[in-house]
């Protein structure tokens, strides 16, 4: 079945029961982690009825490769400071198409709240009087845990998370870290390859060489990889592919390499998503998406 590219949602009601579509507008949608099942239904929804879909780099293939082929999709990311379109480029990208009554999706990994850059594009978008709404995600944090079968505020060890990013100028910040309680749980978006001068970080803020840690790379996808490894040892691990994420604290401990090295998903696509997934020039005949 082709893809026509009408508009199934957002829709509403008026009194007498007539269907209207809903005016034009940008979403910021959570894209989640990677597997496309881990997409909230409302997520989905908007997505199959955006006219225009402005994603960031870190988005799973498998997700790109069940976005409507009706609607326009736009690599708009940016990854280790490669030269590509400017935030302010983005900002105006998405005002300009809502003003021309397109419906915008603006499609971001894990959470849009949490370390991208959701507040300037909303600043953007009530200085120029649009109309906007935010749509949650899984955020990348809860996946790997969730890959690596760890509970992050298990409470024989841990009753604190911290969620910080490596990738900021002057380091992650752990150094406000100091001197908190021991059953805290660090969680590490974004370490790129700076393993090394993380292991520094961590061990200046007074956090345990012995401390036990693991990074996840690509968590929930079928290209999902775990190591474990402790703060002392951490400057040894090979910078895994992007997106990774690393966890620190006495919970790591009870990760398991095995958990999912070269993982594949695990459940079936529902029928929903593989209507649009065989329609994808690289879908295969075993039902997934040919990502090799």
């Amino acid at each position: 079945m082709a893809w026509s590219g009408a508009k199934r949602w957002p829709w509403t009601q008026d009194d007498g029961g007539v269907v209207i579509e809903m005016p034009a507008k940008v979403y910021l949608v959570g894209a989640g982690p990677g597997d496309p099942e881990l997409l909230t239904r409302k997520a989905w929804r908007v997505l199959q009825s955006a006219d225009v879909i402005l994603h960031d780099d870190l988005v799973s293939e498998e997700i790109l490769h069940v976005l409507p082929l009706g609607s326009q999709i736009v690599n708009v990311g940016k990854r280790c400071g490669a030269k590509g379109i400017s935030q302010s480029e983005i900002n105006a990208w998405m005002v300009s198409l809502a003003r021309e009554g397109k419906i915008v999706a603006r499609l971001k990994s894990g959470d849009p709240l949490l370390f991208g850059r959701a507040g300037e594009e909303m600043e953007a978008l009530r200085s120029a009087g649009i109309d906007f709404e935010v749509i949650p995600g899984v955020t990348s944090a809860l996946g790997a845990a969730a890959a690596a079968r760890i509970s992050l505020t298990d409470r024989r060890h841990a009753s604190r998370v911290v969620f910080v990013t490596a990738h900021r100028a002057g380091g992650t910040g752990l150094t406000n870290e100091r001197h908190v309680a021991a059953d805290t749980t660090y969680v590490i978006y974004m370490p790129g390859n700076r393993y090394a001068e993380l292991s520094e970080e961590l061990q200046a803020a007074g956090i345990g060489a012995e401390i036990p840690c693991v990074v996840i790379s690509r968590a929930t996808t079928r290209r999902e990889t775990i190591q474990c490894t402790t703060v002392a040892e951490l400057e040894q691990c090979d910078a895994p592919g992007a997106p990774s994420l690393l966890i620190v604290g006495s919970i790591a401990a009870s990760a398991s390499d095995e958990a999912a090295q070269g993982a594949e998903l695990s459940a079936e696509l529902h029928p929903e998503l593989l209507s649009l997934a065989l329609q994808h020039p690289s879908y295969d005949s075993r039902g997934r998406n040919d990502l090799e």
